[in-house]
């Protein structure tokens, strides 16, 4: 099944015959698989490991926080982050040449409109098409942009995390400050931890790395499926001196070990029916995935039913902290 944006592009397949075409972004359809029918070539670039995972040929298809990869065309979908779409498209053309040709498709709810303004300096940019309430651009590149990985990282600090630092890049969850749903979940972490602790969903790593600052004899280890998360966890692992694993997964698809903990403040901002998916598969694993006596702690919007998720597959659960906005849950094994 073809997203919104895919249906658009399919209106437009003459752009792609005969050239080698780069699909980057927030693609998550098979439209690829289409176009390499009448392309040179196809491949594509993507920070989200959910998608790579799911994609059968995985040779055609990169992860990282950078793409080195050239093409004729560069067909960009539209993320929901303004600042990761900033932080692609310059990388982007920065190492392309000029007359590069640019394909940006997105839902003019997510603001892809803005690309005019964010593009206007580097070339010329010019709406194409507008159907299924997305917007279709094509952009001809004149004049490279400036860009450097290191000038997009952030770092701050909070009175509740105490010497730590938390380094972010741009589209990372809680990239800035201390979101309160995980301030809430880190203020019940008030006795020792031992074992193996998985934090699914790291985002920066506040809380795995929090975790590892205060419990030396814990094992920990952050997993997510977005590669600038994967980053940024790792940098603010390696600047507080603390030690952890950080692995790409689906949730649990990377991961062979069980826990004697797995905390998690999963999604719930990119969409209520996907984040309920994830949520289900998370709660639905750790129960495979606990060791005997082992616990699951997540904090979550209050008005969201995971209660019934979690009596559903653990026949129990107990609420530890609350607001009037998010609820800790913990269910033990």
């Amino acid at each position: 099944m073809l997203s919104l944006e895919s249906e658009v592009l399919q209106r437009h397949l003459p752009f792609f015959t005969h050239k080698s075409v780069l699909f980057a972004g927030g693609i998550n359809d098979d439209f690829p698989v289409q176009v390499a029918q009448m392309a040179k070539s196809v491949t594509t670039w993507s920070c989200y490991f959910d998608y790579v995972n799911d994609v059968q040929n995985k040779s055609t298809v990169h992860f990282g926080i950078e793409c080195q990869l050239q093409a004729d065309l560069i067909v960009y979908y539209w993320t929901k982050n303004k600042g990761e779409v900033v932080f692609h498209l310059l990388q982007l053309l920065a190492q392309s040449q000029p007359g590069q040709e640019l394909l940006i498709i997105g839902e003019n709810r997510c603001g892809v409109r803005s690309v005019e303004k964010i593009l206007a300096p580097y070339g010329e940019v010019a709406k194409i098409d507008s159907a299924r309430r997305c917007g279709l651009y094509h952009f001809c590149l004149k004049k490279r942009p400036h860009f450097a990985l290191q000038e997009y990282w952030q770092c701050y600090e909070n009175p509740q995390l105490g010497e730590l630092k938390v380094w972010s890049l741009p589209g990372v969850f809680s990239a800035t400050e201390l979101d309160m749903g995980t301030a809430l979940l880190l203020s019940t972490l008030d006795k020792p931890i031992r074992g193996k602790v998985l934090d699914v969903g790291c985002g920066a790593g506040v809380v795995g790395a929090t975790i590892a600052q205060h419990n030396p004899k814990a094992n920990v280890t952050l997993v997510d499926i977005h590669a600038m998360a994967l980053a940024s966890a790792k940098r603010t692992l390696q600047e507080n001196q603390l030690s952890g694993n950080v692995i790409a997964s689906d949730v649990f698809s990377h991961v062979s070990d069980k826990f004697d903990l797995i905390i998690s403040n999963p999604p719930f901002h990119n969409g209520i029916d996907t984040a309920f998916q994830v949520v289900q598969n998370l709660i639905e694993g750790a129960k495979w995935r606990l060791n005997q006596g082992g616990e699951l702690r997540i904090v979550a919007n209050a008005f969201l039913a995971y209660p019934d998720l979690l009596d559903r597959y653990f026949g129990h659960h107990e609420v530890l902290a609350k607001t009037g906005k998010f609820k800790v849950y913990s269910v033990r094994n």
